[in-house]
């Protein structure tokens, strides 16, 4: 696949943006983590987001309008959909789609499992993707029909010829309380049926995981755009597959990435919790 022009920029070039600007957001995390202790932060304080559980901060929006004002400076005409609000029509057919700061709860904690999440889409389609923990200092990358990339090193995957069984596969769950029971409604079917269950705090972090070969699969339901975005072209590239399989909560698909010859096999698995 040959990669789009846009607007004068090359994919390479959305790719490089993305990843500067990733690092950039990430310092501002990593200088501020050190004001947040037991889950509050000190310095500005906490406000609540979608429920008391899943709490934003004020490092969550200053994040979010580093890397919009940044994304503007460059690419004024693009689009941008934000986690923390921000919102905007582009001309270009980009449109940039930013977590500012993937697992909240675990920077709250002081967890070091967090990330920045950058992607731009095409007419609705993921195309460009940079997740960055700036604890760790992994860049995870990827551009349609380019590869994807950690920290350079190019990131393929193959078949492992693992069974269902043998797979470690990761997941998360959202923080609105009505949506856990069909996530909860998974965990007993999909649990004795794989080696083992992961669950890190950040759908970014588990995505890339599958592309790095740590997991075997991740599912997921209630991602989203900005949960996945970035998260997905990097997977895509790396060889894994993604798919979207409806019915399994109410009301929204659950995102489901597996390694090569294990899709069908989990999709089958997770389908098997629907009610009959």
């Amino acid at each position: 696949m040959t990669a789009p022009n846009l607007s004068g920029y090359r994919q390479s070039d959305l790719l490089e943006l993305a990843q500067e600007i990733a690092e950039a957001a990430g310092k501002l995390l990593r200088s501020r983590l050190e004001s947040v202790a037991g889950g509050v932060l000190l310095s500005t304080g906490t406000s609540s987001k979608s429920s008391p559980t899943d709490l934003v901060t004020e490092v969550d929006k200053a994040s979010e309008a580093l890397i919009v004002s940044s994304l503007l400076r460059a690419r004024p005409d693009d689009g941008v959909l934000g986690e923390e609000g921000s919102s905007r029509r582009g001309s270009t057919g980009v449109t940039w789609v930013i977590d500012p700061l993937d697992g909240t709860i675990n920077y709250l904690y002081g967890i070091e499992e967090f990330a920045v999440s950058i992607g731009a889409t095409l007419e609705g389609r993921s195309i460009v993707g940079a997740v960055h923990n700036p604890m760790n200092g992994e860049m995870f990358a990827a551009g349609e029909g380019e590869g994807a990339s950690l920290n350079g090193h190019e990131l393929r995957l193959r078949p492992s010829g693992r069974t269902l069984a043998e797979a470690l596969v990761a997941t998360g769950f959202t923080y609105v309380a009505k949506d856990r029971a069909d996530q909860a409604r998974m965990l007993p079917v999909v649990l004795p049926a794989v080696r083992d269950i992961r669950r890190r705090g950040s759908a970014a972090i588990d995505i890339c995981g599958v592309a790095a070969g740590r997991f075997d699969a991740f599912y997921e339901a209630w991602l989203r755009p900005w949960d996945r975005a970035a998260g997905e072209v990097i997977v895509r590239e790396a060889g894994a597959t993604v798919t979207d399989v409806e019915g399994l909560a109410d009301g929204s698909a659950t995102f489901v990435v597996a390694a090569p010859g294990l899709e069908g096999p989990l999709v089958e698995l997770l389908k098997s919790a629907i009610p009959s």
